[in-house]
């Protein structure tokens, strides 16, 4: 049976490395490239035009919205919205869980093999998941690993960490003294591991501890 050909669109903002991707994919007969952008910017204006079927998206895109905002803009967008593959050299947690949680199908690392690249556009491409499998390994771990018990109060500071308020601010917010937002903040740091207010959305953020 005949592979589908894939309409695909190419999101780098590094000349040399779409290149490159293009060369690649101009070796396979059922992955057709229907255009490049080198910006967040341009890739949602070329999707809207060209309509592919899967982005090939990179994170980190120099000036503008990076890939994640990208990716958020592109799978929200009106129907039908293309799939969007993730191909990067970072594999953080949090880059990991932005991407995913922004409607990324797939997210590859930039180190994979030219097959495991076109099987994961040709997965994408219809709408199952791919995965590297240092990402996936990260992906399960982070699943498995229990989630810090924080109180009701404790949740509700976070949340207002998240929105980028001071301790002032928090305390009139949740009607308590700044003692007692401090003495909150060092117990949420205890239990997240953190010791800045910008390491403990990080992790919130990743374990899905936000509301």
């Amino acid at each position: 049976m005949t592979t589908p050909q894939v309409r695909l669109l190419l999101c780098d903002d590094h000349v040399v490395v779409r290149a490159g991707l293009l060369a690649l994919l101009d070796s396979t007969d059922d992955i057709e490239v229907v255009g490049e952008a080198g910006t967040g910017e341009e890739a949602i204006a070329l999707a809207a035009k060209l309509s592919p079927d899967v982005v090939l998206m990179d994170l980190q895109l120099g000036p503008g919205i990076d890939g994640v905002e990208t990716t958020r803009r592109l799978t929200s967008g009106p129907a039908p919205t293309p799939h969007v593959l993730v191909l990067t050299t970072y594999d953080t947690d949090a880059d990991i869980t932005r991407a995913i949680e922004a409607g990324a199908t797939g997210y590859l690392l930039k180190a994979e093999r030219p097959e495991e690249l076109f099987a994961a556009i040709h997965a994408a491409a219809q709408g199952r998941t791919a995965l590297s499998a240092p990402v996936a390994s990260r992906v399960m771990a982070n699943m498995r690993k229990p989630r810090p018990a924080l109180t009701d109060r404790e949740r509700d500071i976070l949340a207002q960490l998240a929105h980028g308020l001071g301790n002032r601010e928090i305390a009139k917010a949740l009607f308590i003294s700044e003692a007692t937002v401090k003495t909150h903040l060092g117990r949420i740091y205890d239990k997240l591991g953190v010791d800045t207010r910008a390491g403990a959305v990080a992790v919130a953020k990743e374990q899905r501890l936000l509301p």
